[in-house]
């Protein structure tokens, strides 16, 4: 799955759960949702993802991903860019206490 320009990964993101929001340096993304109905916050804007579609995420766009319903979703993330180390997430907010690393 990993290439010198992409990088996939499956992501669940469980009932009521969201993932941090954050944004990339060196990379974009492209979210197909496979299972479930995301609500996807690009910049502050909420959209609604239904399985079967895609949304996409600019690099120095910040994004999060959050699970409204009372099943799993689930999304494959297609990463392009330069660089796909966990050192380029700059984190605003986060569940986790791992915002602002």
């Amino acid at each position: 799955d990993d290439g010198p320009a992409a990088k996939v990964k499956r992501i669940t993101v469980e009932p009521g759960q969201r993932l941090s929001y954050q944004s990339h340096d060196k990379r974009s993304e492209h979210w197909i949702v496979v299972e479930g109905t995301a609500i996807v916050t690009l910049n502050d804007v909420d959209h609604t993802v239904p399985a079967g579609r895609t949304i996409e995420i600019p690099v120095h766009t910040k994004h999060r991903v959050r699970n409204d319903s009372t099943a799993p979703v689930v999304f494959i993330e297609v990463q392009t860019g330069t660089y796909f180390g966990e050192d380029d997430i700059v984190r605003y907010e986060d569940d986790y206490g791992r915002a602002g690393s």
